[in-house]
């Protein structure tokens, strides 16, 4: 009887913390709990594809520097980093932005996979902010490049 009684007790608690957890969609790396996982940007520090496409497509000189710190393919008027989970493009990412002014609007992103998985993303916004940038943005890819970017008909890179 004390077997079933703990029984029935353990399964309810399951049960309460399974409901009581809210799964979300994932529409921003900010939303989707991550075991383990902190991100080091705020949800003020995404920029909508679509954002940064309307300026891209504007060619307005307010265009932030965009680094594509992953491995799949430029947007247009980026710089190709590489995969920054590798140490040589860390310090390549490091390099390209050393003698910039700390105040220089930097766009990042990867786009591998989605952002709870994404092995570039968070080094690289933690290298920057280390570095003393103050405007530094992730390209709110939260799906990966092919279904926040390309489906949807923003400009890639030649």
């Amino acid at each position: 009887m004390m077997i079933k009684s703990c029984s029935i007790a353990l399964l309810s608690l399951v049960l309460v913390i399974l409901t009581g957890t809210r799964a979300h969609a994932q529409t921003s790396p900010v939303a989707v709990p991550t075991l383990g996982v902190t991100n080091p940007w705020t949800e003020n520090q995404l920029l909508e594809p679509a954002d940064l496409a309307a300026g891209i497509k504007a060619g307005t000189a307010k265009t932030p520097l965009i680094f594509n710190i992953g491995a799949v393919e430029d947007i247009k008027g980026a710089t190709h980093i590489g995969a920054v989970n590798k140490p040589e493009n860390l310090q390549k990412l490091k390099a390209a932005v050393a003698n910039l002014p700390k105040n220089t609007t930097i766009v990042i992103y990867c786009g591998c996979c989605p952002f709870v998985k994404c092995p570039n993303i968070r080094p690289a916004f933690t290298e920057l902010q280390k570095a003393g940038f103050t405007d530094v943005k992730l390209l709110n890819l939260a799906t990966n490049l092919k279904t926040n970017w390309v489906d949807k008909g923003y400009p890639l890179g030649k």
